[in-house]
């Protein structure tokens, strides 16, 4: 077996900016309350492991995978999601903040994501088809060709997503939220009548 090679086990509150993380490959693990933030996991494999309070923030993903993976109440404020391995690539994220990611060209069909904020988030070319963006808040977040064919946005709030320029057929909006679809044609809607 070798010594990058980590399996079921438990990583808890860890400041990996203060200790060395090791590269290479963790399957089934938890990390809980750890601490990546800046540091590069470039080339790791992360496979069926779950991430909970950590923070994550412009931590380096050139070539890491991410594998049936979730995270958790974690802080993942810049990550670059479009430099990871495409291979398999999934997660899912339930109140995250996940502000400033960018998801350029990324396949993450079918996702799960729940209670989380993507402010600012690029979403350019980007498949979410089929995904389930519960309550998450698309504040200022950038849609543009981005596959959101049988996605529900139904509980999600406060996206801009031009219906021309996207892929939208059979997604699933709120009426409440739907100006979010009209905006970028300047028009107003009364909510009175």
């Amino acid at each position: 077996m070798q010594d990058n090679y980590h399996e079921d086990l438990t990583f808890d509150t860890i400041d990996f900016t203060q200790q060395a993380f090791v590269i290479g490959d963790y399957e089934n693990c938890r990390f809980i309350q750890c601490n990546f933030s800046a540091i590069d996991v470039s080339d790791c494999k992360f496979a069926d492991c779950e991430f909970v309070g950590c923070n994550l923030s412009m931590t380096k993903l050139n070539r890491t995978a991410f594998r049936d993976v979730v995270f958790k109440e974690c802080k993942m404020l810049g990550l670059q999601f479009d430099r990871c391995s495409q291979f398999g690539l999934s997660f899912t994220v339930d109140q995250c903040n996940l502000n400033h990611c960018s998801f350029y060209e990324t396949i993450l069909k079918k996702s799960k994501w729940s209670n989380s904020q993507f402010h600012e988030a690029d979403f350019t070319s980007c498949d979410l088809s089929g995904s389930v963006l519960d309550a998450c808040d698309f504040l200022h977040a950038h849609f543009e060709r981005t596959n959101l064919e049988k996605a529900d946005l139904r509980s999600s709030f406060h996206y801009s997503i031009h219906p021309a320029s996207n892929r939208i057929k059979k997604a699933k909006f709120s009426l409440s939220a739907s100006a979010g679809l009209l905006e970028q044609y300047d028009i107003e809607i009364d909510r009175s009548l």
